[in-house]
């Protein structure tokens, strides 16, 4: 018996999606940049996927710029908008932030910028009132992730993006985690950057979109043929980005019952391990990804059991979850998401994220549940506590 539950690290690719990338690779094949027939055929592809992939958040179909995934899309966001000034200038993100938003944001910080990265809570949302004190006149960008991928807690982002935009800021949200498990409608959500990914959403890898709001201006990362607008230039990869026009447009026929069905075993999965001793949930349990279950533990001598621990027991079980420390040359490193939270740094390396989909049945649920109980148990015999 195999259970997957890692569907925030990657969605298996949808047959719906599959179906129509072979179809693209058999008879859409031309690129879709030539005036002829063949590359007419792949250019008309391309365009039916941008306004699927549109639909999803309720956009002009023009906004949306084809990437390869939420990471480009990410750097996109964040670079070119600062590829737009000769001279440093200062941008807000917050320290729950995604490395593809983290990274560009050290980049920029070697080049002279200044970086404002707003603390959270312990359940790890940002203050509105830490952003409007953190705005300079400097500020050209504030970007804040929407759900995030951990610990799974939601932000305000119609806040915070309102409080950007009053005073002329730039606001982009990493959505990767979200789109197609709640609504998005960019014409009432002020952002003006919104990032998606394809495998998120049971489209294939290798696939993304940032959605520019009209009138937003920002300087391409690649030279090239100007292809998407001029903002990312490169033969499109057709195939691809039609399973991805597939999987959102499908997502967003499917969200108003899936989005309830997910909810509720996620729920479900919390209250049958909320009798295990020393288990904390993390993250917002009320503002928070329809999807995601994610706690953190700690054994007495503080060594027997980490996140990376009760991965592997839970493959040998035939449970795929993932963990929140990193591993890098040998050495366990703690979360950064849950030491911003406050966590310690014991804490910080028994985090650990169930997260649900499509396949993810009750009796899944269920079954998870005992056998965590199970090996929790096997682990660590005596009672656990939480350090935080």
């Amino acid at each position: 018996m195999q259970i997957y539950l890692d569907y925030s690290a990657t969605t298996p690719t949808r047959p719906e999606a599959i179906a129509a990338m072979q179809v693209a690779m058999t008879q859409h094949w031309g690129n879709p940049s030539s005036l002829h027939e063949w590359g007419q055929r792949a250019a008309t592809a391309l365009e039916q996927a941008r306004m699927q992939v549109a639909g999803l958040i309720n956009a002009p179909a023009e906004s949306i710029v084809f990437t390869s995934g939420g990471t480009e899309a990410d750097n996109l966001a964040i670079m070119g908008v600062a590829r737009l000034y000769s001279e440093p200038q200062h941008i807000i993100i917050s320290s729950v932030e995604h490395s593809a938003i983290t990274e560009p944001a050290r980049v920029l910080e070697q080049w002279g910028w200044q970086v404002t990265r707003l603390g959270v809570d312990g359940k790890g949302r940002v203050n509105p009132l830490d952003l409007k004190a953190a705005l300079q006149d400097n500020t050209v960008l504030v970007s804040i992730i929407y759900g995030q991928s951990e610990v799974g807690t939601l932000q305000p982002i119609a806040e915070l993006g309102n409080i950007a935009r009053s005073v002329g800021v730039l606001f982009h949200t990493d959505a990767v985690q979200l789109a197609g498990r709640l609504p998005i409608d960019v014409q009432k959500l002020p952002v003006d950057l919104l990032s998606l990914s394809s495998h998120k959403i049971y489209g294939p890898q290798g696939v993304g979109a940032l959605y520019i709001c009209p009138g937003v201006e920002l300087v391409p990362l690649l030279g090239g043929g100007g292809q998407e607008m001029r903002l990312r230039s490169g033969t499109q990869a057709v195939p691809i980005i039609t399973g991805f026009g597939v999987a959102a447009e499908l997502a967003a026929q499917e969200i108003s019952i899936e989005t309830p069905r997910l909810t509720k075993l996620r729920d479900r999965l919390f209250s049958l391990l909320a009798d295990i001793p020393g288990l904390k949930p993390t993250g917002d349990l009320v503002q928070r990804l329809p999807h995601h279950v994610s706690f953190c533990l700690e054994h007495t001598d503080g060594e027997k059991i980490n996140g990376r621990s009760l991965v592997r027991e839970l493959n040998r079980a035939g449970i795929g979850i993932s963990a929140g420390a990193a591993c890098n040359s040998g050495k366990l490193n703690p979360s950064p998401i849950l030491l911003a939270m406050g966590y310690s740094e014991k804490a910080a390396l028994a985090g650990v994220r169930l997260t649900l989909g499509r396949d993810t049945t009750t009796d899944d649920v269920d079954w998870v549940a005992m056998v965590l109980k199970q090996v929790l148990q096997r682990l660590s015999p005596v009672e656990l506590v939480v350090i935080s």
